[in-house]
């Protein structure tokens, strides 16, 4: 975790050659939307206020900004919307835990309640169930019409922003001075190419 992206970037700037590149994945603002809305919900209901049980993601919109205002040249930035089933959000929890993803917030509780966990374990089983598109509706009797053999779970999602900078450099290509161009865009045709539709 850095609480510091500014500061970071511009050390990672200073570090890199001319016409270096900086490439990452991280995780965006849209991820685990619905471990966070379920805690909520239950912490409202158990004990009438929220904390924080996500931590703050970047959003793809400041990405952009955050790369050319410390100084990055040529950015080029991407977004992938993943979906992961797991068996319920406590297994889910257990992963992010291994994985490191602990919460890091500052204003977070020293300790949250079972009753807590519990009912939000609920909620986002209830709110946020696994769809599996191989299963038809409540006709469907090609599992024997036995609702306990059917596939259950939960679903988590991730957004990844990837994106690649380069530090400044002479070989980079720059844009024309604004009002240099010799043809309109009304000059300009598009021409069939043959074989194509």
């Amino acid at each position: 975790w850095i609480n510091d992206l500014p500061r970071l970037l511009t050390e990672i700037k200073r570090t890199l050659k001319p016409d270096g590149c900086l490439l990452f994945a991280l995780p965006g603002g849209n991820t685990l939307p619905e471990l966070r809305s379920s805690l909520i919900l239950a912490e409202l209901e158990r004990t009438g206020g929220v904390s924080t049980h996500v931590g703050p993601y970047m959003d793809i919109s400041d990405v952009g900004s955050l790369l050319t205002g410390t100084g990055f040249r040529l950015p080029t930035i991407d977004v992938d919307e993943i979906q992961i089933g797991y068996p319920n959000m406590m297994v889910l929890m257990e992963h992010l835990g291994r994985m490191g993803e602990g919460n890091a917030s500052v204003n977070r509780r020293d300790r949250v309640g079972l009753g807590t966990f519990l009912g939000g374990a609920c909620i986002y089983r209830e709110l946020y169930p696994v769809e599996n598109p191989d299963k038809g509706g409540e006709n469907d009797e090609s599992d024997g019409g036995c609702a306990s053999e059917r596939e259950e779970g939960v679903v988590a999602s991730a957004q990844i922003i990837y994106g690649i900078a380069w530090k400044e450099h002479e070989s980079q290509q720059t844009p024309l001075e604004r009002g240099s161009a010799t043809r309109k865009m009304s000059e300009i045709s598009v021409t069939k190419t043959s074989g194509r539709d």
